[in-house]
């Protein structure tokens, strides 16, 4: 693979457009964010296979952004679909987010987005929408379990750390990727240059496509006859924009998840080393680590700002949850969110939710998440982190 052809903006354009037969990517512009990524791609690095996997994601997106863009078209009527009140989970990586989303996606009052529409959130143009059993043969579904069982089965240190069950709810940060203004290239790759474009960008754009991505889900949820509550999102990816979060779902309620940095630190650590295995051949492991504190600390210090500022106006805005109660009390901890939301958690709502509690996937055999495998420290991590726990964590040892 040439990169420097290959990783060009104007051929990943190209490649996309060729493969979809359409021209139009909507109204959000992604061509200064995608030129800096793109370039910074040539000096990472990547293996051949990494390089051949990185490009392919790269297109997957541009042809999702014209898929939807042309429903839009044919369907104005998308650009109507209200994301209502919308709860969102946040919190640093392995904190308990996963756990307090899918506890809440439950309760079938709520709607959320599933891993397999995630992964291909526009349809063929030729796809045709059925209401009841019928809707289950969406071939999307059948392509997405047949990448579930390939990563579980060639990629198993990924699955373990960060598995995707693509018929559960699941995570939004695709779509801020597919803007390709998100922290999920870097977790994957060296990418000095575009964690620099990224620290100054303007994220309203990556906002803005997620928004229409969820107005095109939710329609398409409607033409399946599904019915419509509340939505429900979680990406930790949120913490250092919440104020571009509120400033497009304004009527948002916002569930923070707390955890002892050493342990939250240390397991995403280990979640990017292995994603940069994945791309590369030579990971450095340290380097790995000193990026990720890096950005997490960025994160954090953004997100203790705006927190400050929403509880001097809005001291309702979030719910804060502990890791430890989310895993001890589960159910108790998701009724506090309830009482904040003013949505009584009926016995229907907690049964569901005990029935996922009790066949909810697990796995094992996650890799070594220790800090000194990542050239960190205990100590070093609460250093940095020591504003957080004093806020958030006050009790900790």
């Amino acid at each position: 693979m040439d990169l420097r052809t290959d990783f060009s903006p104007t051929a990943l354009i190209e490649a996309a457009r060729t493969k979809e037969s359409l021209d139009d990517f909507g109204p959000w512009s992604f061509t200064e964010p995608l030129g800096v990524l793109a370039e910074d791609y040539l000096g990472a690095d990547l293996s051949e296979m990494g390089a051949h996997i990185i490009r392919a994601g790269l297109v997957h997106h541009l042809r999702m952004r014209l898929r939807a863009t042309e429903w839009r078209r044919r369907f104005p009527e998308i650009a109507d679909e209200v994301i209502q009140a919308p709860v969102v989970v946040v919190g640093m990586m392995r904190s308990g987010t996963t756990l307090m989303q899918r506890l809440l996606a439950a309760d079938r009052r709520f709607t959320c987005a599933h891993g397999w529409e995630v992964i291909s959130p526009a349809p063929r143009l030729d796809f045709t929408f059925s209401q009841g059993p019928s809707a289950e043969d969406d071939p999307r579904i059948a392509s997405a379990l047949t990448r579930q069982e390939q990563t579980r089965q060639f990629m198993p240190d990924l699955f373990a750390i960060h598995p995707m069950y693509v018929l559960e709810a699941e995570e939004e940060i695709v779509f801020l990727d597919a803007a390709f203004l998100s922290h999920v290239p870097e977790s994957g790759a060296h990418l000095p240059a575009y964690r620099q474009f990224l620290d100054q960008a303007d994220f309203a754009p990556a906002y803005g496509h997620l928004h229409e991505m969820l107005q095109l889900l939710q329609w398409q949820k409607r033409q399946r006859g599904e019915e419509i509550g509340r939505w429900v999102l979680k990406t930790p990816a949120h913490l250092g924009y919440l104020d571009t979060l509120r400033a497009q779902f304004p009527d948002l309620h916002v569930v923070h998840l707390h955890r002892d940095p050493v342990e939250s630190i240390g397991s995403g650590a280990s979640l990017n080393a292995v994603l940069h295995g994945m791309h590369s051949d030579h990971v450095d492991l340290h380097r790995v680590g000193s990026e990720w504190i890096g950005r997490m600390g960025w994160t954090n210090d953004r997100a203790l700002a705006t927190r400050a500022a929403w509880a001097r106006t809005d001291p309702g805005l979030v719910t804060d949850v502990a890791f430890e109660d989310a895993v001890r009390e589960p159910i108790g901890s998701v009724a506090r969110v309830y009482d904040a939301i003013g949505v009584d958690l009926v016995a229907a709502a907690e049964s569901s939710m005990r029935d996922w509690l009790a066949r909810r996937p697990r796995e094992t055999g996650r890799p070594d998440y220790q800090p000194e495998t990542y050239g960190l420290t205990a100590g070093q991590i609460k250093e940095r982190f020591a504003a957080y726990e004093a806020r958030f964590r006050p009790d900790a040892g």
